[in-house]
């Protein structure tokens, strides 16, 4: 089954989701900050994507951090920082089950079948 992890007030998810729905691509969504960010979760995420790829420095929760866990950053230091601020998490992703696409602009579901 086809995933798409996200949070539900991100415009580019909703965007993102809309384009799987027009498709007709059946997939479930994983919200991040409701249904939350486990450890197994993360390390299948981690599986594909970099895990300096994964983090969001543009995200307002990374702008809020303390400066001292921004300066320390390491991939040991963005794992935890990503269990314990999920929304830190690059979004939206799109696991195919295949493979698993970080971000979303307009065509890029265009080759993901149902």
């Amino acid at each position: 089954m086809i995933t798409l992890y996200g949070i539900k007030a991100c415009d580019t998810c909703r965007r993102a989701r809309k384009a799987l729905e027009t498709r007709g691509v059946p997939f479930q969504v994983h919200d991040l900050r409701e249904d939350g960010l486990s450890a197994a979760l993360l390390e299948h995420l981690l599986e594909q994507v970099p895990v300096m790829t994964l983090l969001n420095k543009r995200s307002t929760t990374w702008r809020q951090l303390d400066e001292a866990d921004k300066a320390e950053l390491d991939a040991n230091s963005a794992r935890e920082l990503m269990l314990a601020n999920p929304t830190l998490i690059k979004r939206p992703l799109l696991d195919t089950g295949e493979d698993i696409r970080v971000g979303y602009r307009d065509g890029d579901y265009d080759d993901v079948a149902g």
